[in-house]
């Protein structure tokens, strides 16, 4: 088991944070307010978890506040955070001001054999970002990347996401990433197959 972390500051919202994912956001009710005061004035992390129409997820991602983009004089203020580490929520607490709860930080099992599926997932990733921008990343990008980085950088669904979060091997985050790059990639491919067919139909006659 990870490391126990009492009465951590929790931030429920209709979205997944994924470790070295950043995020804006408006802080703008007075609880949450509070809360990112105080992880401002002492330097401390708060937990990002899902609020799906299923529930609030038990797995989320604890959160760095990078930048404190803009403070307005009514209190709101907008800010940069990055995912940083996934964790359990274990007990909620309703006794301070915000969203709190006792959590467990969770670390992937040991494993030795996830260079080929990296190497992999990196092609896929590069084929897709190719197809998408017109232009592939250098390899000296793609070597940096592991699963959480090749995802924070997609637009993946939140379920998606969430699986890859609650996942504890990073060879399975892969093969899971492995696979939905080759599925957007064959959409992609249809999509423009289904183009060119509209307009090779749509010619018209004098």
């Amino acid at each position: 088991m990870g490391d126990t972390v009492e009465s951590f500051r929790l931030f429920p919202l209709g979205l997944v944070l994924l470790p070295r994912e950043k995020l804006p956001l408006h802080i703008f009710e007075e609880r949450y307010r509070t809360m990112i005061g105080e992880c401002l004035e002492d330097e401390l992390e708060f937990g990002v978890l899902w609020m799906s129409d299923d529930g609030l997820r038990e797995v989320g991602c604890t959160a760095r506040i990078e930048q404190v983009l803009e403070q307005f004089d009514d209190g709101r203020v907008n800010i940069l955070v990055e995912g940083s580490r996934p964790f359990r929520m274990l007990r909620r607490i309703e006794t301070l001001p915000y969203p709190a709860g006792d959590v467990e930080l969770l670390d992937d099992a040991d494993e030795k054999d996830t260079p080929a599926a990296a190497a992999e997932a990196r092609v896929r990733y590069g084929d897709l970002v190719e197809r998408v921008t017109d232009t592939r990343p250098e390899p000296k990008d793609l070597d940096g990347l592991d699963a959480y980085g090749m995802a924070a950088t997609l637009d993946v669904a939140l379920d998606e996401k969430q699986s890859l979060l609650e996942q504890r091997s990073e060879r399975a985050r892969l093969e899971q990433l492995e696979t939905l790059f080759e599925g957007a990639l064959e959409r992609i491919k249809l999509s423009e197959k289904a183009a060119e067919r509209s307009k090779s139909n749509g010619s018209m006659r004098s």
